[in-house]
């Protein structure tokens, strides 16, 4: 794919409202989007400068899944189990970019145990 139709590409897919096809574009020729990035409409742009101010760090299928059970763990006030999932992935608990995920029942038993300072 040349660089033309690359960027006739990532111009559609934002156009149409599919970022995931247009940040899969973009990150994978990211050095030609960046040195043409004069070729992209401002919305592309605007989708451009959040891939490059993004760390790099998502969220990997698993650690959704993890996610997901915590919470679940926590709608149902299984203490147990919840707490088993917070030692064993304490890590992913702590990072600030999974706090967004978590459910107010989470947070609170989280915050309770002072494992993520709390929002008040």
């Amino acid at each position: 794919m040349n660089s033309h139709e690359l960027f006739k590409m990532i111009n559609q897919c934002v156009e149409e409202m599919d970022f995931i096809t247009a940040r899969k574009y973009m990150e994978d020729n990211l050095e030609v989007v960046k040195a043409h990035k004069h070729h992209l409409q401002r919305n592309s742009q605007d989708l451009l400068e959040f891939v490059l101010n993004s760390d790099g760090r998502r969220l990997t299928q698993s650690e959704i899944k993890v996610i997901q059970a915590i919470n679940d763990y926590a709608i149902h006030f299984n203490i147990r189990s919840f707490k088993l999932m917070v030692k064993d992935h304490a890590g992913l608990v702590s990072r600030e970019d999974t706090l967004t995920y978590l459910n107010q029942d989470a947070r609170a038993l989280l915050e309770s145990m002072h494992i993520i300072p709390s929002s008040e």
